[in-house]
């Protein structure tokens, strides 16, 4: 009896000390959360009201644009569309995973923007913009040699390594393909786009989900069928990746029953002809 009253003691000893430790986790991250929170006219005169001649792009989340802060600090908006695919859930999920992290080979979140209908992210401005209008442009393919090539693909491994094994939260991507990979003046790789990140425990080794997102082509098949993602996800996808920086053709454009084995032989062929002739 005496040891079962201890056990219980024990028991809620703990579960207290984890409450307390849960709310002071809560408490910081609506702290680092406050810390970015920017006005929306700040932003929109940054980006000139959103003007046409400032915008970088567009995706499934909405449009991109350039802007420059008040300090001068270059900036890249994200502007949530209304009738995205991508909605809350993501916009909360990459404000606070993002603002977590911090690494060299991960895009930096500077803030965000809730006012209204309006919902904006704030990254740091990456100059080169994404990696996929180099690969996969036959003129501006030309500027990547192999070394940068493969200082590219290392900026990329250790950016994952960050999120699968040396960052305080294990994260999956689950999205990482060539337009998530962004390129700076001197042509380090950041990976963006969080939008679609899990969190998984330390001790966790696997997920599922019934809601498959992501990019096919890049996705793993026990994903894309089953809806299983791991580590393993995310390295399967690097792996389509890596044939596509050395081959210069999207995985895609592989079509009537040819597979990633004819992406293997595009690759050692591209690499073979590259070779000087001795």
């Amino acid at each position: 009896m005496m040891i079962f009253m201890v056990c219980i003691c024990i028991f809620l000893r703990k579960r207290k000390q984890r409450k307390s430790r849960q709310k002071v986790e809560t408490a910081e991250e609506i702290s680092i959360v406050e810390s970015l929170q920017y006005n929306f006219d700040t932003i929109s005169v940054a980006t000139d009201n959103f003007s046409d001649a400032n915008k970088l792009g567009q995706g499934g989340f909405g449009a991109v644009y350039r802007g420059r802060l008040p300090n001068g600090q270059e900036i890249a908006v994200k502007r949530l569309s209304r009738d995205s695919g991508q909605g809350e859930l993501e916009f909360k999920n990459e404000v606070m995973l993002v603002a977590k992290l911090q690494h060299r080979n991960l895009v930096r979140l500077l803030g965000f923007c809730l006012e209204g209908t309006e919902r904006l992210l704030i990254y740091e401005y990456v100059t080169n913009s994404s990696l996929d209008h180099f690969i996969f442009d036959a003129i501006n393919r030309a500027y990547l040699d192999w070394d940068r090539r493969y200082k590219i693909i290392g900026g990329i491994a250790r950016g994952l390594l960050y999120l699968h094994e040396d960052s305080r939260l294990r994260i999956i991507h689950r999205d990482l393909k060539a337009s998530n990979v962004l390129l700076d003046r001197d042509m380090n790789a950041k990976i963006s786009d969080f939008g679609m990140a899990r969190i998984f425990d330390v001790d966790q080794t696997q997920g599922n989900t019934s809601r498959v997102v992501g990019t096919y082509g890049y996705m793993s098949p026990e994903y894309a069928m089953r809806g299983q993602f791991s580590t393993k996800s995310d390295v399967f996808s690097f792996g389509v990746l890596i044939l596509e920086i050395v081959s210069g053709q999207r995985n895609n454009c592989f079509h009537n029953g040819e597979n990633i084995e004819d992406l293997l032989c595009y690759v050692s062929r591209s690499i073979h002809d590259s070779l000087p002739v001795t």
